[in-house]
């Protein structure tokens, strides 16, 4: 007490921290990791630059070497849509004497010595993609939500083995089944038609599904559906109102990666389609013009067929951002 007394009591110690030298720090990897993203970026879209780029080019500009300055054109565009003929000089002439009761369509057709016949089948293959791809993300998201609610909720006997099993469905090349399948749907009658096709899709997207939502579902805690049903909430309405909510991220995520699947398969959709259901992917890659290839309208397909996945990518940014970080919510 007497030495207290003396000495009076001590002054708090504050551990003082260089925020000058601290701030100037982070403030350059923050700048470091955002040039890095940059330039990535970049790199990663260059591919879609020289697409689009070569979409509005004419025929001779697309040939070697590439020109950077052009004159816009959309040539590629009317490839595309349209089906068309060769014009005999005679007609080529009498066609550029008429050339201003013309639409844009068909003077761009005359500019490279052709005449416009028709529709081309670019429509309704993209419409046969829109179709199947929908209706297989669809049914693979919801059938693969119940699946891995079940599998999260419930005591699955051999629920090791099972999601093994589904796991492995997905590690199976499309190529090594595309045959059986396609011998098969000869006989049942599914060869060439939309539920074929999404048949096939939903089955093989269901792994992804399942494996995806599952682990969604195991990071909401149990004790908020119990809590519901000791309310008086049956099983359905306590997933329907408590889960259903807090999965919506993943769900958006799972949608996504499903749809992106399905939207750019090719093997089935080439083995296993004709003309009735034959989607956009196999249709753009046996496009051949006349008298050579027509890069300028696969390019114009190729970023037609982009736009569908960008808008449905773009409505669920928010969602897949939060999806990709799911994991917040704790017990």
């Amino acid at each position: 007490m007497s030495s207290f007394a003396e000495t009076g009591p001590r002054e708090p110690v504050t551990v003082g921290i260089r925020v000058d030298k601290v701030q100037p720090r982070a403030q350059l990897g923050k700048k470091i990791r955002a040039i890095i993203v940059i330039i990535v970026a970049i790199i990663l879209l260059v591919p879609v630059f020289v697409m689009t780029v070569t979409a509005f080019k004419s025929r001779t500009d697309v040939v070697l070497p590439p020109k950077l300055l052009f004159e816009p054109t959309l040539e590629g565009f009317v490839f595309l849509l349209t089906e068309r003929a060769q014009l005999s000089d005679e007609a080529l002439a009498e066609g550029k004497a008429n050339i201003d009761e013309m639409g844009i369509f068909e003077r761009v057709a005359l500019n490279s010595g052709q005449s416009i016949l028709g529709p081309s089948d670019f429509i309704k293959r993209l419409t046969n993609s829109i179709i199947i791809a929908f209706g297989a993300t669809i049914a693979s998201v919801t059938l693969g939500l119940f699946a891995a609610y079940a599998f999260s909720r419930f005591e699955v006997p051999g629920e090791g083995d099972l999601l093994f099993f589904i796991l492995s469905g997905r590690m199976l090349p499309a190529v090594v089944v595309a045959i059986p399948i396609f011998l098969m749907y000869r006989q049942v009658g599914l060869h060439d038609t939309y539920m074929g096709m999404i048949l096939v899709y939903t089955v093989f997207n269901l792994s992804l599904t399942v494996w995806l939502l599952k682990g969604f579902i195991d990071e909401i805690p149990r004790e908020y559906e119990e809590a519901a049903m000791v309310d008086g909430y049956s099983r359905f309405q306590a997933f329907y109102k408590i889960v259903l909510p807090q999965t919506a991220t993943g769900i958006a995520a799972t949608t996504v990666f499903s749809l992106i699947f399905v939207w750019n398969e090719y093997a089935f959709a080439l083995m296993l389609t004709s003309q009735n259901a034959r989607t956009a992917p196999p249709a753009i890659a046996t496009m051949l013009g006349r008298g050579g290839i027509e890069w300028s309208a696969i390019a114009a397909g190729t970023l037609a067929f982009l736009i569908p996945v960008l808008i449905v990518i773009f409505a669920l940014r928010k969602h897949l951002l939060r999806g990709v970080t799911f994991g917040a919510i704790r017990q």
